[in-house]
């Protein structure tokens, strides 16, 4: 299977990736590379290796790579995925080749202009995408993933996971079924399996023990009913099996990240990619009044703040054709083009979409023309 071979393959790795490449919390750079993100909020705790980098991702999911490199990513022993190119932002819809190649179809919305979020949602059913999500999210320490906040994959859990790898049914495959990779009950996923035996819990909690068989709770005394005759030196069976019941409740399944949790978490992390790289570009005016006998052609230009934009398409429509109407859009240039075709008094938005050559993600600005 692909994932036993990949955890093989880890062994060798990980043993050296402590040596180079890791940043701090601040994200600071000492050399000529870039820095890419995991997921907006980040993944911390991965270990990440491109052609020229290895290293663990900091509390905001960061890693080095060159561009053009591919990135592969370990939590501990286990093989996450291999051959994602490195950039920007990546995020677990990239890990997932078939739905990366998908990313770059965008569908076309009700104003006529092609959009990436709509195709997001819809790849958001890939069980893979999913299986590799829910075992991430359940392996943050604080079990829930709040907004604004990434996953934390500490050290004390990844030490539990190499421990337990070994020791499960076969290795963990993240392209089955999801009904198969979370299963729990008559066959425990070899997932499932791996989660039961993380703690996630300081080293000595109570809740990190074994918990009491059925037959010590079976030998225990039961609890006397008149409470003045309790003896507080024994422990009685009714305490045995609370304990019991406390610690198995403490030990997560899959299923504690629901389908629901799941896809929201995704939207919400795709949602603010989206937002940041929108927040790079900007329309060289917002309004823009002409007089209604000034038929001539107008233009608008698409900036970018610190550098020149580098747009792969672009796309624009005007909400008011009979009042403002598109010329012509140049990718080259990064400008749209348009005239006025109404009378004064009249108005509309123009609405650009465009693609930055670095990313698969549609931009969106609008343009309000005031006809005087």
């Amino acid at each position: 299977m692909r994932s036993a071979h990949l955890i093989r393959l880890s062994a060798t790795l990980v043993t050296t990736f402590a040596l180079t490449g890791c940043l701090d919390d601040g994200g600071s750079d000492s050399n000529d590379t870039s820095v890419g993100q995991l997921n907006y909020n980040g993944f911390s705790g991965l270990t990440y290796q491109t052609q020229s980098q290895r290293g663990s991702t900091n509390a905001k999911g960061e890693f080095r790579y060159y561009p053009g490199e591919t990135l592969s990513l370990w939590i501990g022993d286990l093989a996450l995925v291999q051959g994602v190119p490195a950039q920007t932002y990546v995020t677990p819809l990239e890990f997932v080749p078939d739905v990366r190649a998908a990313l770059t179809n965008p569908v076309i919305d009700d104003e006529g202009l092609s959009t990436h979020t709509i195709r997001e949602q819809l790849l958001l059913d890939n069980p893979e995408l999913r299986n590799i999500t829910r075992l991430l999210m359940n392996l943050n320490w604080t079990g829930d993933v709040p907004k604004d906040q990434g996953i934390d994959i500490r050290q004390r859990v990844i030490s539990q996971l190499n421990a337990a790898l070994p020791n499960l049914s076969e290795p963990i495959d993240f392209s089955v079924s999801e009904a198969v990779f979370t299963a729990s009950d008559e066959e425990v996923s070899p997932a499932n399996q791996l989660l039961a035996e993380i703690c996630f819990y300081p080293e000595g909690h109570p809740l990190c023990e074994e918990p009491p068989t059925l037959e010590e709770i079976e030998l225990a005394p039961p609890q006397p009913e008149n409470e003045d005759v309790r003896d507080p030196q024994v422990t009685y069976r009714e305490d045995l099996q609370s304990t019991r019941d406390r610690i198995l409740d403490s030990i997560r399944t899959l299923d504690n990240a629901t389908p629901n949790d799941l896809e929201f978490y995704l939207s919400r992390e795709l949602t603010a990619i989206t937002t940041a790289v929108s927040n790079r570009y900007y329309l060289d005016e917002d309004v823009a009044s002409h007089p209604a006998s000034d038929t001539g052609v107008q233009s608008v230009r698409i900036r970018q703040i610190a550098g020149a934009p580098e747009i792969g398409n672009i796309e624009a429509t005007s909400t008011r054709r009979d009042q403002v109407a598109i010329h012509a859009t140049n990718w080259q240039e990064a400008e749209i083009d348009y005239f006025v075709a109404g009378d004064a008094g009249g108005e509309s938005e123009l609405v650009v979409s465009f693609r930055p050559e670095d990313t698969y993600r549609w931009i969106r600005k609008q343009l309000r023309v005031i006809i005087r």
